[in-house]
């Protein structure tokens, strides 16, 4: 056991793992803290990984070289890539997991990287001295020294979990709260916030009836995350849909005068887009049912997660609330669900590596940061890692713009706007979605990663041999010509105008009622495709079919991409500028954006708070 490492990692969630293994795999000596060795990548909510802007973020993280894609693969039940029926740029890759096989697999490989060592244990206190991180102090008195420290701590940070009328302190169940180190990074000079959020009871699988519910089947020919040969699903099992209804509604109203939430003894914001179901019900009363997932944990288990029926409220309502959804009629509960409470750090505190302006060396990532999802959490900890290892090597910063990956968007979104509730990712927030699609994460990211010695030498290749197997195929159809009698009985099949002479492959494939999963019919009828892989003939057709879209968003990133190249002094002295707005100057001075593209999108930053910037820069 060491006593010095590079790297030292607080917290074994999706964060602290990704940043773990991401600085290790770069050549550091890691040393990754956690409270309970059996609960390293727990997922302590659904079972699940990716859905709408969480898929494209999970294979984001594989494209740089990340673990997270690789785990859920290895660990899925059932694969189903949402929003088909709508453009490419929606598209979202969701699979349901084992949740034992997901930790499982996340030790096995962290512990076969052998610049990872571990440590059970608690951090409450980080050893910083003249503004630089130097190490930490755990509970039992132990002090480990560093040229860097990222803290993922989750929920744990003076949690404290809600049933009904008992509070516990704790992050997680059975586990304990982690007290000490918020109060010390306020005697440092950080601001703290209270968040919340819930999880749903679990039941047994064995005493629901299933024939009162809708199945749903997963993808007849299953996708998976990662871009490497991870193993594609053979067998899937089936999640299922409910519903609740008034008597549900009813039930749970009995307990609202013991609900922490409506008494005003949780303090903290819970995420709008995933609330309780007892503020659904109260919310939007008009509603008459809300829908529940019920979705397996595993392969070898009847646990059964209930999603959408989040509540803390007191176990006996949620209980006799359960009973009254159909399906659930002689329901055994497991345990109840529950809300936790628990610190954060406002993320305006840091850089967009991730790193605290504060003191240098220190690194945040995941739910300290105000985020919820375990998808947010793993590309900020990859992000994390990547920028604590550079940095204790005095390496250049490493930073994902806004028009290069949804995790650009993520961290630009925390740094300069913040974030007053749980933050998630929507593809909504990405003003780039079109760019930033699920099927070209590897082609957009993966020499990124392979430059900074994250990315392997094979995944390099593979991208390689990806990017010019679309130009080769691309080329092909551009040139490709068709004749009436070759191609015309196909396109009535497919409701589309015969031609009347020879015609172009090309702009037949832009046609709007032409489907991209009917392309592979027209390139066999058509022209002879190169003999290339199913994704570089998906790449290659998305490409030419919103080839109009892609340009415009191209220009627009380019156009934008000037302000992000404009850097900024971090010790520029604003009070100098006398033009400025009284607003604009005091959101500048706290916030310390990095460029010039990061202080326009600041909130009460004007316009003209810009063009006063760009012209005392001399630009």
């Amino acid at each position: 056991m060491y006593s010095s490492y590079d790297i030292i990692v607080v917290g074994a969630g999706h964060a602290g793992c990704e940043a773990a293994n991401a600085a290790a795999t770069m050549g550091s000596k890691v040393l990754l803290i956690t409270m309970n060795m059996q609960t390293i990548a727990q997922m302590s909510c659904n079972p699940a990984m990716g859905g709408v802007a969480k898929g494209q973020i999970v294979r984001e993280v594989d494209a740089l070289g990340g673990l997270s894609g690789i785990i859920s693969d290895r660990s899925m039940i059932q694969f189903r890539m949402l929003n088909r029926s709508k453009g490419p740029a929606m598209w979202s890759p969701r699979c349901q997991s084992d949740r034992n096989v997901f930790a499982a697999e996340w030790r096995k490989s962290l512990e076969q990287n052998r610049n990872i060592d571990f440590w059970q244990d608690t951090v409450n206190e980080v050893i910083v001295k003249d503004g630089i991180v130097k190490g930490v102090k755990t509970s039992l008195g132990v002090e480990f020294s560093a040229n860097a420290v990222v803290l993922t701590n989750g929920t744990f940070l003076n949690g404290r979990m809600y049933i009904g009328e008992k509070v516990f302190g704790g992050g997680r169940t059975a586990e304990r709260a982690a007290t000490g180190l918020t109060e010390q990074l306020i005697t440092l000079g950080f601001e703290a916030g209270r968040m919340k959020t819930g999880t749903p009871p679990r039941v047994d699988g064995r005493s629901l009836n299933y024939e009162a519910m809708e199945e749903q089947l997963g993808d007849e020919n299953p996708g998976k995350f990662s871009y490497t040969n991870t193993p594609t699903l053979t067998e899937q099992r089936s999640c299922w849909i409910t519903y609740t209804n008034q008597a549900v509604h009813d039930e749970l109203k009995t307990g609202f005068d013991k609900s922490p939430m409506f008494t005003g003894r949780i303090k903290g914001l819970g995420p709008r887009y995933c609330p309780s179901v007892e503020d659904k019900i109260n919310r939007f009363a008009d509603k008459d049912r809300h829908q529940i997932f019920v979705e397996p944990e595993g392969w070898d288990t009847v646990e059964v997660y209930v999603n959408g029926f989040s509540t803390s409220l007191p176990e006996t309502v949620q209980y006799n609330a359960l009973r009254k959804i159909p399906g659930f009629e002689n329901v055994r509960m497991f345990r109840p669900g529950y809300a936790v409470e628990y610190d954060f750090f406002p993320p305006t505190q840091l850089k967009a590596t991730l790193e605290t302006q504060l003191v240098k060396n220190l690194f945040f990532a995941g739910q300290i940061n105000g985020t919820t999802g375990y998808e947010e959490a793993a590309c900020q900890g990859l992000l994390a890692g990547i920028n604590a290892h550079r940095n204790a090597n005095e390496e250049a910063e490493f930073t994902i713009k806004r028009s290069e990956g949804y995790i650009g968007v993520l961290v630009d979104d925390l740094i300069t706007k913040g974030t007053e509730e749980p933050y998630r990712m929507f593809t909504s927030r990405a003003e780039y979605r079109t760019l930033l699609r699920q099927d070209n994460a590897d082609l957009r990211l993966t020499e990124k990663g392979y430059a900074i010695g994250l990315a392997s030498q094979e995944r390099y290749e593979k991208v390689i041999a990806k990017r010019n197997s679309v130009a080769e195929l691309s080329d092909a159809i551009r040139v490709a010509k068709v004749k009436p009698d070759e191609i015309n009985d196909w396109l009535t099949t497919k409701n589309s105008a015969p031609l009347r002479e020879k015609g172009s492959v090309y702009n037949l494939i832009k046609r709007p009622e032409i489907e991209l999963a009917d392309v592979k019919e027209l390139l066999n009828l058509s022209v002879s495709v190169p003999s290339v892989g199913e994704e570089a003939i998906e790449q290659t057709v998305i490409e030419i079919k919103y080839e109009d879209y892609l340009n415009r968003e191209k220009l627009n990133a380019e156009k934008l991409d000037k302000w992000e190249n404009l850097s900024i002094n971090p010790s520029f002295d604003y009070d100098r500028l006398k033009a400025l707005s009284f607003e604009g100057k005091e959101k500048l001075k706290r916030l310390r954006p990095s460029t010039i593209g990061q202080a326009s999108r600041i909130s009460g930053v004007s316009p003209s708070d810009v063009s006063i910037l760009l012209v005392y820069l001399g630009r």
